[in-house]
C-alpha cells in the first residue's frame, strides 16, 4: 500500500546476493584448488598492467594524472545520489491526516483529523481480542488519498474470512465517528507466533 519499490528491492538484492555468491565461491577455489590459484594470478597481473597502461595513456599533458580519476569521481558521486535516492523511497506513503476539510469529504469547516486517532481507536479494538496474537495499523496515502493499513497476525485456529469481517465492522463504525469511508487494506498474516501462542479456537 506504500511507495516502498519492492521489485527494484528485490532485483538489487538479487544482484547483491549472486555477487556474493560468486565471490565467496572464488575464495573458496582459490583457498582449494591450486589451479585456479594459479589462473588468478596470472590474470590479474595481466588485468593489472592493461590497467596502468591505460592510466599512463590517459594523462593530462605535461602531467602524471590521469583524466580516468575524473571520471571515476563522478561515477561514485552518481551512485552515492542513486544510493539516497532509493533509500529516500523506502517506505515512502506516509500519511499524517486520514481526513481534512479541503478533500472531497462531506464535513463542513475547518477540521482535521490525524491518522493517529484511527490507528489508535483501532489498535485498541484490536488488542482487546484473544484470537489475534498481534495488531498493527498504520496510515497511508495511496493514489493522493489517505486510506489504512491493518496487519493482523490471527492465532493457531482462527477462521480468516471471519476475522476479516469482523474487522470490516470495526472499520464502518470508524466511518461513522469521522464521517468519511475511508479504504482500508486488510493484511491477515501467519506466523511462529501464532503456531505456538495458546490459545482457544474460534468457533
Amino acid at each position: 500500500m506504500n511507495g516502498t519499490p519492492r521489485a527494484l528491492n528485490r532485483v538489487l538484492l538479487f544482484i547483491i546476493g549472486a555477487k556474493l555468491l560468486a565471490v565467496g565461491l572464488l575464495l573458496v577455489l582459490l583457498a582449494t584448488v591450486p589451479a585456479v590459484a594459479t589462473w588468478w594470478h596470472g590474470w590479474s597481473a595481466a588485468v593489472w598492467a592493461a590497467i596502468e597502461d591505460t592510466f599512463r595513456q590517459t594523462r593530462f599533458p605535461g602531467r602524471e594524472e590521469s583524466w580516468l580519476w575524473i571520471v571515476a569521481g563522478l561515477i561514485v558521486v552518481a551512485i552515492i545520489i542513486a544510493m539516497v535516492a532509493w533509500l529516500s523511497q523506502q517506505g515512502k506513503g506516509r500519511a499524517n491526516l486520514l481526513v481534512a476539510s479541503d478533500d472531497d469529504s462531506d464535513i463542513d469547516g475547518d477540521v482535521r483529523i490525524g491518522g493517529g486517532v484511527a490507528e489508535q481507536a483501532l489498535r485498541a479494538a484490536l488488542a482487546e481480542r484473544q484470537d489475534l496474537a498481534g495488531a498493527s495499523v498504520a496510515t497511508y496515502e495511496f493514489k493522493g488519498q489517505p486510506g489504512l493499513r491493518v496487519r493482523i497476525q490471527p492465532r493457531q485456529g482462527v477462521a480468516p474470512h471471519l476475522l476479516a469481517a469482523e474487522v470490516s465492522r470495526l472499520v464502518e463504525a470508524l466511518d461513522l465517528v469521522i464521517g468519511k469511508k475511508t479504504p482500508v487494506l486488510v493484511h491477515i498474516v501467519s506466523g511462529t507466533r501464532a503456531k505456538f501462542t495458546k490459545a482457544e479456537r474460534v468457533r
